[in-house]
């Protein structure tokens, strides 16, 4: 059975600090089942908390992920807000990858009760320090509260793991001499 933990803004025991991880949405190509004219797939990464996508068809809402290359996997967050989308607000998502659309595999099914801001998911397995590696991720909107049909998600950021200038060392200067110039005055 897939995990099924989340976490909400303010939980700063789960919240891994923000040099650990890097936002890689940007290096994907984003995909939806189907939206209402005006809401698609580009509100939700549009950094604009005001806007939101919306589905317009049966369920699974579906969010396709797709990368070029395989790329370590650490974390989802999604910005949903009950309070102002109500019924059109996700109650159960499902968190699948693969190598493509067609050998996708569950890895967590999370369950919101009335979410309002930003939910962090892990994707590390087992909550261990290793990363899931995939080109392809989505993310399906099963259920909504209240039984609503269509799903707002006002955004969606995708972390992997900050990466050392230098593999394999961290980028340091080591001489006095070096040192010196670290810095622009």
């Amino acid at each position: 059975m897939p995990d099924e933990s989340a976490m909400v803004e303010g939980d700063a025991t789960e919240k891994e600090e923000e040099g650990e991880k890097r936002e890689i949405g940007k290096l994907a190509v984003w995909t939806v089942s189907s939206n209402k004219p005006g809401n698609g797939v580009e509100m939700l990464r549009d950094n604009n908390l005001n806007t939101y996508w919306q589905s317009d068809g049966a369920q699974p809402h579906l969010v396709n992920i797709q990368f070029q290359k395989k790329v370590r996997l650490q974390q989802v967050a999604v910005y949903v807000d009950f309070k102002v989308d109500e019924s059109y607000t996700p109650n159960k998502i499902s968190i699948r990858a693969g190598n493509s659309f067609h050998d996708l595999r569950e890895i967590k099914v999370v369950d919101l009760a009335e979410p309002n801001g930003w939910v962090y998911i892990s994707l590390c397995p087992n909550d261990s320090k290793d990363f899931l590696r995939a080109f392809f991720m989505q993310l399906a909107v099963l259920s909504n509260h209240q039984n609503g049909r269509d799903t707002h998600i006002r955004q969606i950021k995708i972390y992997g793991p900050r990466q050392a200038a230098v593999i394999g060392h961290p980028f340091e200067f080591t001489t006095i001499e070096f040192s010196s110039r670290s810095t622009i005055r």
